[in-house]
């Protein structure tokens, strides 16, 4: 297949499209709302249980929905969960605190990776490190309940304390703004002093709760979130400026589809960002035969693709063929 030096793009009705893109505060609220009360539920039940083996599955529940927070950050940072900018707003600054991502560098970050999605020569995409893994052992261990903690150095919460302290990694240099940095490092400070509170009400009460509700989920959801989150752009090429080849879509069952915020369609949402993720299965439609089928299930995704991504920890030059 040909790709020129332009991004490809399909053909579809700008009309249909600006149709599409149109926001809806009630789709956020429906949203957010289902995914805090069940987020709440199962907190309040592991707080009921608390001591007992009955917390422990439901610690998962709560920690599994809440390692999901990054789909809501994704689609707050766009602006495309609600109409209304301020309500995205809030909600982002809330789902970033929740995922261990400082919301200005991502947001600057993500604006980069959509522009040059698995890009690396010259300023380099950072958001595609774990689509790229050289070091099977951490890309295997993100699939295990806490086992990201055992490379304690490469997680969101790391990065966050170095900026806290003034150190600034190579995506935020790469990316924000001058004026925007010593925001990054204020945002940083006020997490770590927020996750400092928390372990001091922990100490004070002398349990472990406050703990495992609010700092350790991410790491013990993991494994039902990664499964499904870092599907998006593993073992494809590289700085090919064809999203057809580098980005992948899967069916997902209705909790997976709801917890991804419809994000399984993500060929669709890198062609048309502006498009909410709930009107991209009608997206899909419309031009469903132009792209790539999707992978019929996630089991069959990783039979697929998990071999490619092996290879390609060894020859980069590898890649997953999508036609």
């Amino acid at each position: 297949m040909h790709v020129d030096d332009t991004w490809f793009k399909p053909k579809l009705n700008k009309k249909l499209l600006k149709e599409l893109s149109k926001r809806s505060d009630w789709e956020g609220f429906k949203h957010f709302g289902i995914y805090f009360f069940f987020l709440f539920l199962f907190g309040f039940l592991t707080y009921l249980t608390w001591g007992s083996l009955l917390s422990l599955p439901l610690l998962i529940c709560y920690s599994t929905i809440w390692a999901y927070s990054p789909s809501n950050w994704h689609e707050t940072l766009h602006r495309t969960a609600f109409k209304n900018k301020i309500l995205n707003d809030v909600f982002y600054y809330v789902s970033s605190f929740m995922a261990n991502m400082e919301p200005v560098r991502w947001r600057w970050s993500h604006t980069f990776h959509h522009s040059h999605t698995l890009q690396t020569h010259g300023d380099y995409d950072h958001e595609i490190q774990l689509t790229r893994p050289t070091d099977l052992i951490h890309f295997f261990c993100q699939f295990i309940p806490f086992g990201q903690l055992i490379y304690p150095h490469k997680t969101l919460q790391f990065e966050i304390v170095k900026h806290s302290m003034g150190y600034l990694t190579d995506v935020v240099k790469q990316n924000a703004p001058e004026k925007e940095k010593s925001i990054i490092i204020r945002n940083s400070r006020l997490f770590v002093l927020l996750w400092l509170l928390i372990i001091s009400i922990s100490i004070y009460y002398t349990s472990w709760l406050p703990i495992f509700l609010f700092l350790l989920p991410n790491y013990l959801g993991a494994p039902l979130n990664q499964i499904v989150n870092i599907t998006q752009h593993l073992g494809v090429p590289f700085d090919v400026k064809d999203h057809r080849l580098t980005t992948h879509n899967i069916k997902l069952n209705p909790i997976f589809s709801f917890l991804y915020y419809h994000m399984e369609y993500h060929l669709e949402h890198h062609l048309f960002p502006t498009v909410p993720s709930y009107n991209l299965p009608k997206l899909h439609k419309l031009i469903k035969d132009q792209i790539p089928q999707p992978h019929p299930s996630l089991f069959s995704f990783w039979k697929s693709v998990l071999p490619s991504v092996i290879k390609q920890a060894y020859n980069s030059k590898h890649s997953y063929k999508m036609y």
